[in-house]
């Protein structure tokens, strides 16, 4: 089959990568708008080619691994599509993306979220392990034509993915929890700490925990921003109940009362015990 990848920064270039060692995928083409993506990627060996849109459109398989903005765009441009073409967006939020699918192809598109990244972007930050042992959410997969699931679920199982469905609302409120709202912190933290240091004392003080928590501030704010967008209800109410945690923590130590942050840090330390 042709496998076709639109986008071909960390996510669509891994892909390509990934799929390199897949048996039943023949040709693995890109399509990208920044020309310098599309030259990183072929000196990178992520794809075998670069094509135009059109010849994007005539691919077995078409991974939209763009901004979430720019997939429901995609989609609206993909209504010509085979009707046994298999579309596959990778998308970090499901509910916008899933209910501005144009009716015609509905059958096409298999939404997905891959559950894996990297705060590294660009085609350069492409590696070929990426995929491999992580989950992969596909959402409101009964409305996704049979032959399409099966295609999906071939390819994802093929490069090492552990596969999960769910409702797309479903997984938009989890995903600001477990994944939107640490990027959040991240971005306030560093600003916080960017505001109130300068370089030469981050530098010298900066540990682990700093570098461990700050480490999501790299990602691309033009993808961020957007999935703030999509999932902008569910992030407001993650960052409420975050909140809540931070004053409760405040007034425990504005009031010395040290017992009950030890209890509190306990309460937290359970985490680990799921992870």
């Amino acid at each position: 089959m042709v496998v076709g990848i639109v986008g071909l920064g960390l996510m669509g270039g891994s892909m390509g990568l990934a799929l390199k060692g897949v048996g039943e995928v023949g040709k693995i083409v890109g399509y990208d708008h920044n020309p310098e993506h599309c030259k990183l990627a072929l000196e990178h060996d992520l794809v075998d080619e670069i094509v135009t849109w059109e010849d994007i459109e005539k691919s077995d398989v078409i991974f939209l691994a763009i901004p979430v903005e720019g997939i429901i765009e995609a989609l609206n441009r993909l209504k010509n599509v085979d009707k046994h073409s298999t579309i596959i967006d990778l998308g970090s939020t499901k509910e916008k993306i899933v209910k501005n699918i144009p009716p015609k192809i509905r059958k096409n598109v298999v939404p997905a979220h891959p559950m894996t990244g990297t705060e590294k972007y660009g085609p350069s930050a492409a590696v070929a392990n990426l995929y491999r042992d992580k989950i992969v959410v596909l959402c409101n997969i009964d409305e996704s034509g049979e032959r399409q699931r099966i295609t999906a679920c071939s390819l994802f199982e093929a490069i090492g993915m552990k596969i999960v469905t769910m409702d797309a609302q479903e997984h938009d409120r989890h995903a600001a929890y477990i994944s939107h709202l640490p990027h959040a912190i991240s971005y306030a933290l560093a600003n916080a700490v960017l505001a109130q240091e300068d370089a030469d004392n981050i530098l010298i003080l900066a540990a682990g925990g700093f570098k461990d928590m700050s480490r999501l501030a790299k990602s691309s704010p033009v993808m961020w921003e957007e999935i703030f967008k999509q999932n902008q209800n569910n992030l407001l109410e993650a960052m409420n109940h975050f909140e809540k945690e931070l004053q409760l923590c405040r007034k425990l130590i504005d009031d010395s009362d040290w017992d009950g942050v030890r209890k509190w840090m306990e309460e937290a330390n359970r985490l680990h015990d799921i992870l």
